[in-house]
């Protein structure tokens, strides 16, 4: 191989996030809706039939489909699919920062209008229940901020031969902040807090 080929190759390559083909993607909304002349965020209470984190609070949204052109397909098809409402009544969707999870996972939030008048019936096989909280909340309100540490622990037959330090070299231990916002009795945390202090920090009026 010559070097302009090798060039020509890496110059048309856009990059992306290393090993991202293999990451589980996933895409959420979070719904701004007027009620009582006033802007709410959207939430939802993941049903309890469901086998992955069952009661737990999160925005509309889950894993991108084959058939899904781009995130913001996911998101919307999903969010139409929890609430029972149409597209039509979603409007001005926009991304913000998207989340690459320890647990291998990308996550796409977006921004989107839902119609205050929508007639919102949730998926009872998803939702167990739908609730807002003001958007003031999170602009006025810190996310408490805890700590997972998670440490390495390598399969039986590891090759610590082929490692400088052997058996005796020294992991890094990967530390995860897990933030909460407790609101009405109801607790928001993990992704789903984090992505609606970042939402939050995004609008704040500098």
């Amino acid at each position: 191989m010559k070097i302009k080929s090798i060039v020509n190759k890496i110059g048309n390559h856009t990059p992306a996030i290393l090993s991202s083909e293999q990451f589980a993607k996933f895409a959420v909304l979070l719904p701004l809706i007027e009620k009582n002349n006033d802007i709410h965020l959207l939430f939802e209470v993941r049903s309890h039939k469901l086998r992955r984190q069952p009661g737990d609070i999160c925005f509309p949204g889950g894993k991108m489909d084959p058939h899904d052109k781009t995130a913001q397909a996911t998101a919307i098809r999903e969010t139409t699919e929890e609430l029972g409402i149409s597209g039509e009544e979603i409007t001005d969707v926009h991304p913000i920062d998207y989340l690459v999870s320890p647990f291998g996972m990308l996550v796409y939030p977006f921004v989107g209008v839902v119609n205050h008048s929508a007639n919102i019936e949730a998926n009872p096989e998803e939702v167990e229940e739908v609730f807002t909280v003001p958007l003031a909340f999170f602009q006025d309100t810190k996310p408490e901020i805890h700590h997972v540490s998670m440490y390495v622990q390598p399969e039986d037959d590891f090759p610590y031969d082929l490692v400088a330090g052997g058996q005796d070299y020294e992991w890094r231990p990967l530390k995860m902040e897990e933030y909460f916002y407790m609101y009405d009795g109801r607790v928001i945390w993990g992704l789903t807090a984090r992505i609606a202090a970042h939402f939050a920090e995004l609008i704040k009026e500098r």
